[in-house]
């Protein structure tokens, strides 16, 4: 099924996964789809093997992890997650050089924290990799100080940006 991006999240000069400019980071994008789910999209490549072909175990846990941690900002953009305590499950191999869809949705909140699920999906829509994680809500500016300018935190437009994502 066809979901409308409604909205791209920012991305920065040096994150691992969201740098644009960090040489070995995975450079991952991120949509808001109408839905209320966030959607990274990111191509992993050699440097981010664990076996030959494959994507590091510890790496999709990463991705996941920032991309249920991020979906707070769907609704409360100056909301951001800090991970209490997250699970992971591998089901499938993760194959590198294959542009990667990340799903991650809030399942339950308070006031003070919230818990989501999300998958990382190979191309056909085959669930690879599950995660379930509790964070912590916290503004932004009380996880770290930093430059917005310096660390180019910003929503990167691009033309190849797409209009619709496919989610099983």
């Amino acid at each position: 099924m066809s979901h409308k991006v409604t909205a791209k999240q920012h991305n920065s000069r040096m994150c691992f996964v969201c740098g644009l400019k960090n040489p070995a980071g995975l450079k991952a994008s991120f949509y808001e789809v109408e839905n209320n789910q966030l959607v990274a999209l990111f191509t992993p490549c050699e440097e981010h093997q664990g076996y030959p072909g494959r994507l590091h175990g510890g790496l999709a846990a990463t991705i996941l992890d920032e991309t249920i941690g991020r979906a707070m900002n769907i609704n409360q953009n100056e909301i951001w997650g800090v991970t209490v305590d997250f699970n992971v499950r591998y089901k499938k191999p993760v194959p590198l050089d294959t542009e990667l869809r990340v799903v991650g949705r809030i399942t339950n909140e308070n006031r003070r924290l919230f818990e989501g699920t999300g998958e990382i999906l190979l191309p056909d829509g085959t669930v690879a990799v599950e995660g379930r994680g509790k964070y912590i809500k916290l503004p932004l500016d009380e996880i770290a100080d930093f430059d917005y300018e310096e660390q180019e935190w910003k929503a990167v437009l691009d033309e190849g940006d797409p209009e619709q994502i496919e989610l099983p």
